[in-house]
């Protein structure tokens, strides 16, 4: 089963948990200081927020999927359609540990492709994460080679 996943960046935690609490009709299944997330059978949607000094808006979309088999086919479909994907292993992001596969669409929108397979007691490595748009060109495929410190910064910044 695979799962859409939208990760909505807010600047007032509580007031928004208030908000989509009402609009989803069910409190949040996992509530931090910095995030929360419901995770939606109807509809069926992975849907996170967090107040972590981003611009507010949506930070990032993805589907979730529930084992590495699936995320390794559908990081094989991104790469035969001529994209570079950015991969990460066991790493740590929104409280949970996952593998994931992150590339950016035609218009810059920053997808993740991932298998969640434990909780983490941490936030992750996205809290020195460059903007946005730094993040998807050097996770995601940027045709020209990056600075070693570049690469390595934003190899440590996805999430």
């Amino acid at each position: 089963m695979k799962r859409l996943h939208l990760h909505v960046s807010v600047p007032d935690l509580n007031q928004s948990i208030s908000f989509y609490e009402s609009l989803f009709g069910a409190p949040p299944s996992v509530v931090k200081d910095d995030y929360a997330k419901w995770m939606l059978d109807d509809p069926l949607v992975n849907f996170a927020i967090s107040q972590r000094a981003r611009a507010p808006g949506l930070d990032h979309v993805g589907i979730q999927v529930d084992s590495a088999d699936e995320l390794g086919v559908l990081a094989s479909r991104l790469k035969a359609a001529g994209n570079s994907t950015f991969d990460q292993e066991a790493t740590t992001c929104c409280y949970a540990k996952s593998d994931k596969s992150w590339v950016s669409d035609p218009a810059g929108l920053r997808w993740e492709t991932f298998y969640t397979f434990g909780e983490a007691t941490r936030y992750g490595e996205d809290e020195k994460l460059p903007e946005p748009q730094a993040v998807a060109s050097a996770c995601c495929g940027s045709p020209q080679p990056e600075p070693a410190q570049a690469q390595a910064q934003a190899q440590a910044a996805c999430c």
